[in-house]
């Protein structure tokens, strides 16, 4: 029986266009499969604010930031707390992935025409000690065209091989199952879906037409996450964050649904730390949504209070911007899965930024003039929306309309407007003088000896109930779905491993279908800037690794 291709790849996400875009680089003859419609190449990476995590590049160097290989390994060793038998290959991807964002990351990804925002960002501070979780300095550099500027360089790459011949692209295939001849699994096949003219991210039909059976001699699954199946997050859900959350967002489309995961299994493969995921705490409802529950993370500054629902002020160091799985633990331990951030208009001017290439239109359009525009503004435009259509926004002159109208966005009236009171009050005595004892003042005045903090990031320190100020502002938080830390054991060859330890013959993984790399390269928690970079790293690696293998 004769090939249809040197290599089938599912998933055309950032993974799988980088994992082709390899094979093409190699002339083999690739086909890649996708659920969705072609209108959504590029899968979640599309969507994103486009970070990503360097180590020592010019940007960190013009901005005075000391950073080095040893620097990030400590942190990443730090934040992923790596502790069962089955990290072994985590570690070693780990490892691997700060060579790579210490070495040539920066200059390969220059080379294909990506360029980066100046300013680099302080994400995941982490606030513990010099070995536990954080970022130690600003590394999360945003590209310069968000997700759309990072995946248009190796879609062009696909595309080009398209031109060539090498690639076909076979999107509204869904795949179903994987089968063995002679040994390898070598046989892909599934349903094909009817065409569908949806929008990017919107649902798609699911409506059956046909099926397919394709063969190869190597096949790469980068088929994402589990983001979009709220069943399967709250059936993976660990013990260690307690009771699931009975309401969430989702921060991916419904299609972002763990089905190529179970079908890899079913074919011998080996998935691994299911239970480490990565969600985040500051989720908004979309005032204009695309999917269903469909959230937007703020990416905060340090200096908006974070209440539960009931009004208390998070435990130190859960500030802002500090440690998503630790506020998330804590979260879920109140009863609700709700909270509170409390901030007013000079906050919310400085300090919101919200994740997602659409809510970024300065930068994804690459336009100087609107970031310009963006720095001047009292409120960005973007953010300026969610004020004044946000379902989750409370914005009042006072503190006691803005807790009736925290009150009135919730089942039970929890908020006491005069504890409230004595919390901010409380704090905003701290910014008297020079010397406090409140940490989150200290984190403030911490952030701001960083040029870029202090530029874009962090408002100077002042009395939130000052007027001058003003007005208030309350926003309503909720989880938002978002990474699987977990997936697919994969060896350094990107090679699928079985339960036995042995290689899955003919099988890859990349991307979030592998856990980034590896079954869980980033452990128990991320340090950010991460995600697409190990999309890009592991995509890159398979598809180098299986031209060669069938060669």
């Amino acid at each position: 029986m004769a090939y249809d291709a040197d290599v089938i790849v599912i998933g055309a996400g950032l993974a799988g266009l980088a994992a082709t875009a390899e094979l093409v680089d190699a002339g083999r003859k690739v086909i890649l499969l996708d659920q969705e419609p072609e209108q959504s190449i590029g899968g979640q990476a599309h969507w994103s604010f486009g970070g990503l995590f360097f180590v020592d590049s010019p940007e960190q160097r013009r901005m005075r930031i000391k950073d080095s290989r040893e620097l990030a390994l400590q942190d990443w060793q730090g934040t992923a707390g790596f502790d069962r038998d089955e990290d072994h290959w985590p570690r070693a991807w780990a490892e691997a992935y700060v060579d790579f964002a210490a070495g040539e990351k920066r200059a390969w990804l220059h080379g294909q025409g990506v360029r980066f925002f100046p300013v680099v960002g302080w994400a995941e501070r982490g606030g513990y000690d010099a070995t536990g979780h954080g970022n130690s300095v600003p590394r999360f550099h945003i590209t310069w065209g968000t997700g759309p500027g990072l995946v248009a360089p190796f879609e062009r790459r696909v595309r080009e091989g398209v031109a060539r011949g090498l690639v076909r692209l076979k999107f509204r295939h869904r795949v179903t199952g994987l089968a063995r001849s002679a040994g390898s699994v070598d046989t892909v096949t599934g349903e094909i879906l009817e065409p569908s003219g949806t929008g990017r991210g919107e649902a798609s039909s699911r409506e059956v037409t046909g099926s397919f059976e394709l063969r190869a001699q190597a096949v790469i699954v980068t088929s994402g996450g589990i983001g979009g199946n709220h069943d399967l997050v709250r059936a993976n859900w660990p013990e260690r964050l307690g009771t699931p959350p009975a309401s969430m967002l989702s921060g991916v489309p419904a299609h972002v649904d763990g089905l190529m995961l179970g079908v890899t299994e079913a074919a011998g493969g080996r998935v691994i730390n299911r239970d480490r995921m990565w969600h985040y705490t500051e989720g908004i409802q979309n005032w204009n949504p695309i999917w269903a529950k469909h959230g937007i993370r703020i990416l905060p500054g340090p200096s908006s209070l974070w209440f539960d629902a009931r009004g208390e002020r998070l435990p130190v160091p859960l500030f802002p911007g500090f440690d998503t799985l630790g506020t998330l633990e804590h979260i879920m331990k109140t009863g609700y899965d709700y909270t509170w951030f409390v901030l007013d208009q000079r906050i919310i001017g400085k300090e919101f930024a919200l994740s997602g290439s659409e809510q970024n239109p300065d930068l994804t359009g690459k336009s100087v003039r609107d970031v310009i525009g963006r720095a001047r503004a009292d409120v960005p435009g973007p953010v300026k929306a969610f004020m004044d259509k946000g379902a989750d926004f409370v914005v009042e002159k006072d503190l006691a309309s803005l807790v009736r109208g925290m009150n009135a966005l919730t089942k039970e009236p929890l908020i006491d407007e005069a504890r409230l009171r004595r919390e901010i009050t409380a704090r905003d005595r701290e910014i008297a003088n020079t010397f406090t004892k409140d940490l989150q003042v200290m984190a403030i005045r911490g952030a701001r000896n960083y040029l870029g903090d202090k530029l874009i990031r962090t408002a100077a320190p002042h009395r939130i109930l000052d007027p001058a100020a003003g007005p208030l502002i309350a926003v309503r938080l909720h989880i938002l779905t978002r990474k699987s830390l977990g997936g697919l054991e994969t060896d350094l060859s990107s090679r699928v491993l079985t339960e036995g330890g042995g290689v899955l013959p003919g099988v890859y993984a990349a991307g979030e279908a592998a856990g980034f790399g590896g079954g869980g390269v980033h452990g128990y928690r991320s340090l950010e800037g991460t995600f697409l970079g190990g999309c890009l790293f592991s995509g890159r690696t398979a598809g180098r690794a299986a031209a060669r293998a069938v060669a």
